[in-house]
């Protein structure tokens, strides 16, 4: 069986598409006819479809799209489809900068090399070049009227002091913070034509930045004649559907659309299965998100039913605060929880940081304008310590979580996002799209205490559910039973309080 060259889920175009509405075709005329290379079906349509443009290219145009994600399987010609964009924007639109990164950094160099090679090798590209260097670190091709392609590794310096005409991120799924993403996109900021190509597999419960951009792009309208300038991330992702299981042939045909198109092969594909860990062969071979192979901890759809970019806890009203550290002690997070004005509740992950340290001075700054309250899980939790030591500073009231108080809570939290989907009844939870919070709200796994009582777990949950957690203890202490509510603490939305996410 061959692999299906359209993607399961994407972007879809706002018009027919031609040789007058994308430069796809004639990335392809190049690449077959300048580059000889002879393109994977798949390959072609992400060209045709990545590089719509809006007006006419006898006129004024520009491209549609400023932010560009693929995801697909591992080993299925990522690395040639580079190649070819990065030679056609070097080559044909004569763009100035290209710059191209990964968080293995000889990944970019590869592409990049690729690239010197089909300059060097063909006559109709090798009279441009001025200089290549191959110096570690400093890789770059010069071309004549200024073009040049470099390379960079991934960092808070990412394509920073350029200003990047197309920039290309490898591996985007390793992306653990915002610093390498920020540097990089915003080096584009200044070209009205710039564009940013991202290729990845599914990521795991660390790749924050490839979450957050894959959940935004299926959050827009992906239909025929969405908003045009709101609609400038595309997403084009080759994966096998949700719940497919790992031995479908036609599940993975979806998501390898080069299978049988080169070397890659069902025979190798289910040789990878049979040697993988379940949740690695669906990440890396089926382009899976974990979310996916795992029980949710709330009933189906409840969790994105709450979602509501817009919710927020009034000023002056009151706010309590929770706080939670990871299994591994590495990211501490605080939560808020407070009534919004329709009489439902919003919780929100309003810090998120490395270390410990931190957060107590960022308690201290805010207790000393204003009172607060924390909770958290007073045993049985690696927070314990630091809590209490938080609640050792002035203008800090410690509500400590504990016994029937802390089973009753999650009950309670339960209840409340379930209550957001259509045939239930009761308050609600909303929440703002937040992937540190989303993610563990689709994975988060439960221990059963017996008797029907249940716990979430820290250590058999794939992802950190400290972000999540926290927010379940303020929701606890905001909800406790003869709760008098006179009391007004810091609100998140104040003027002057500063968040710190992430």
């Amino acid at each position: 069986m061959k692999g299906i060259t359209e993607p399961r889920l994407y972007t879809h175009e706002l018009r027919q598409l031609t040789e007058e509405t994308t430069l796809g075709y004639a990335c392809i005329e190049y690449a077959t006819t300048i580059l000889r290379k002879e393109l994977y079906p798949w390959q072609e349509w992400a060209l045709i479809h990545a590089l719509e443009i809006i007006g006419e290219l006898s006129g004024e145009w520009r491209f549609r799209y400023r932010t560009v994600l693929f995801l697909i399987s591992r080993q299925n010609g990522k690395t040639v489809l580079s190649e070819v964009l990065a030679s056609f924007f070097l080559n044909v639109l004569m763009v100035q900068n290209i710059f191209g990164t990964s968080l293995s950094l000889e990944k970019a160099e590869e592409v990049w090399e690729a690239v010197c090679n089909d300059q060097e090798t063909y006559p109709e590209l090798s009279a441009d070049i001025v200089r290549i260097s191959r110096t570690n670190g400093k890789k770059r091709i010069d071309l004549h009227g200024g073009r040049r392609y470099k390379v960079g590794a991934p960092s808070r310096r990412a394509g920073r002091g350029d200003s990047n005409d197309l920039v290309m991120l490898d591996e985007v799924r390793e992306h653990r913070d915002w610093e390498t993403w920020s540097a990089a996109a915003a080096s584009t900021n200044a070209k009205p034509n710039g564009l940013i190509v991202c290729f990845s597999n599914a990521g795991d419960p660390d790749s924050i930045v490839l979450r957050q951009l894959r959940a935004q792009a299926l959050g827009q309208k992906m239909d025929l004649g969405g908003d045009v300038d709101a609609n400038t991330l595309g997403l084009f992702e080759w994966s096998a559907p949700d719940g497919a299981p790992t031995d479908d042939i036609p599940a993975l045909a979806q998501a390898n659309p080069a299978m049988g198109y080169g070397l890659l092969t069902e025979r190798a594909l289910l040789g990878n299965r049979a040697t993988f860990p379940e949740a690695k062969f669906r990440s890396e071979c089926m382009c899976q998100q974990v979310e996916t192979i795992l029980p949710p901890p709330f009933p189906e759809g409840a969790w994105d039913a709450g979602t509501d970019n817009n919710s927020s806890i009034p000023a002056g009203n009151q706010v309590y605060y929770g706080i939670d550290l990871s299994q591994d002690r590495r990211w501490t997070s605080i939560g808020v929880c407070g009534m919004r004005e329709d009489g439902n509740w919003h919780i929100e992950v309003v810090a998120r940081r490395v270390g410990t340290e931190w957060a107590i001075d960022w308690f201290r700054e805010r207790a000393a304008m204003r009172p607060m309250s924390l909770a958290f899980q007073v045993r049985g939790a690696p927070v314990s310590g630091l809590a209490e030591q938080i609640c050792t500073l002035q203008g800090v009231e410690r509500i400590g979580i504990e016994g029937a108080e802390l089973t009753n809570g999650w009950g309670r939290f339960f209840d409340g996002v379930s209550a957001c989907l259509q045939d239930r009844e009761g308050t609600k939870i909303y929440h703002l799209q937040q992937p540190v919070m989303d993610t563990p709200g689709k994975t988060m796994q439960l221990k059963q205490m017996g008797g029907g009582v249940a716990l979430p777990d820290r250590t058999k949950s794939p992802d950190d559910i400290a972000p999540l957690f926290a927010c379940i203890m303020a929701y606890t202490a905001a909800t406790r039973p003869n709760q008098n509510g006179k009391k007004i603490y810091e609100s998140a939305y104040s003027a002057g309080a500063e968040l710190s996410f992430i």
